[in-house]
């Protein structure tokens, strides 16, 4: 019996290698190929594949918050295999039920493994209720926001503490984060969503005020009355940048500070 396949990589080599070693594994048929954690999400959903190869590491969403997204969203769970670089996920790969654990450069041999347990998997059928529920739950339990994420500045790779974050905005597909204090700066993330950006930050600090700024509440220095009974914000960098409130977020601001 042939299954279908998606592969899901940041890297195109990685992407192009694991592609061509099914291609020799046995009907396995890869239908999609996606380079981030909400592409996943998206091609799982459209082609409903039997088999997902999905990296661990990605900008934004990692591949176990792929998982997280698609219980959230009710859809069904495709057979996982996580190809990583590094081996320090592997019981946590287990924990959440994946087929098998690949590491990188991959092997001829062990990606037939993948394929065989995956097949015998599909054949015994989809996890239990129970199980899903246990499953959903693990993951929040576990699933932690790194401290630091990475930007790129005055042509080097720099790792910010989230707490130094001050705000970040999106103009033209591109998110610029901007730090806070005297001696601040200003990078561009990779990834390619405010949406994106904030699943990979803490969610107890850093709220979308507005459709095009997410701001860390802790960095707020002032709240600024605006016209028609609107709000900015004045934030804790070097510039005291002014950011607007969405009449839509209005309410959550109140919320926050009691006004």
């Amino acid at each position: 019996m042939s299954l279908t396949a998606v592969i899901v990589d940041d890297e195109q080599l990685a992407r192009d290698e694991l592609a061509y070693l099914l291609k020799n594994a046995g009907d396995v048929n890869v239908v999609a190929q996606g380079k981030n954690g909400l592409e996943a999400v998206h091609l799982i959903k459209e082609h409903n594949p039997d088999l997902v190869f999905l990296d661990v590491q990605m900008p934004g969403l990692d591949g176990f918050g792929v998982i997280k997204k698609l219980l959230e969203k009710k859809l069904p769970l495709p057979k996982i295999v996580f190809a990583t670089a590094f081996n320090q996920y592997a019981v946590k790969a287990f924990e959440v039920n994946a087929v098998d654990y690949l590491l990188k450069p991959f092997d001829k041999k062990r990606v037939a493994q993948s394929v065989q347990k995956a097949r015998a998997r599909h054949e015994a059928g989809g996890l239990p209720a129970d199980k899903i529920d246990a499953l959903v739950r693990m993951i929040e339990a576990q699933k932690q926001p790194a401290s630091k994420i990475l930007l790129k500045a005055l042509g080097r790779m720099l790792l910010v503490d989230q707490k130094d974050i001050c705000y970040a905005w999106i103009e033209d597909g591109v998110i610029t984060v901007v730090t806070a204090g005297p001696s601040g700066m200003e990078g561009q993330s990779n990834c390619r969503t405010l949406e994106e950006l904030l699943t990979s930050l803490d969610g107890n600090l850093f709220w979308r005020a507005h459709r095009s700024y997410l701001v860390n509440i802790n960095r707020i220095r002032e709240v600024v009355p605006w016209f028609k009974s609107s709000y900015q914000l004045r934030m804790d960098d070097k510039k005291q940048s002014e950011i607007p409130v969405s009449r839509a977020q209005t309410k959550r601001l109140r919320e926050l500070f009691g006004l």
